[in-house]
Formats: structure tokens, sequence, C-alpha cells
């Protein structure tokens, strides 16, 4: 059975990352996904965390009132 796609339809593109904030895959992630091995997918989704982590770090500390 084919890995299922992580999008959720919020296709939002870091500036810095150039991760998705949706689903945490690069562009060329997304637009290869249909292409790419089950073994491939699996090892995009398990780096979610990782990228989650990595944009909330690149976003910096929020500052009250912002």
């Amino acid at each position: 059975m084919a890995v299922k796609s992580p999008c959720i339809e919020l296709c939002a593109f870091d500036g810095k990352t150039g991760l998705c904030t949706g689903c945490y895959r690069t562009r060329e992630e997304a637009r290869g996904w249909k292409k790419m091995t089950d073994h491939r997918r699996h090892q995009i989704i398990n780096e979610r965390a990782r990228r989650q982590a990595k944009i909330g770090r690149e976003a910096g500390p929020r500052v009250k009132g912002d």
C-alpha cells in the first residue's frame, strides 16, 4: 500500500527554510511525491518533527504585542 501524502491543503512555504508550513515538505518533495518510492516517503514523514521544529526556530522568539 502506498504511503499517503501528508498534504493538508495548506500550501504556504516558509521563506527561510523552504518548507511548507502545512505538511513540512519542500516544493520538490511535494511535486515529486507520486514518483517517490515508499521508502523515501517514509523518510520524509519521519522527519516531520525535526522540520516542524526548524520552522519554529527560524521564526524566532515572539515579542508580546506582535
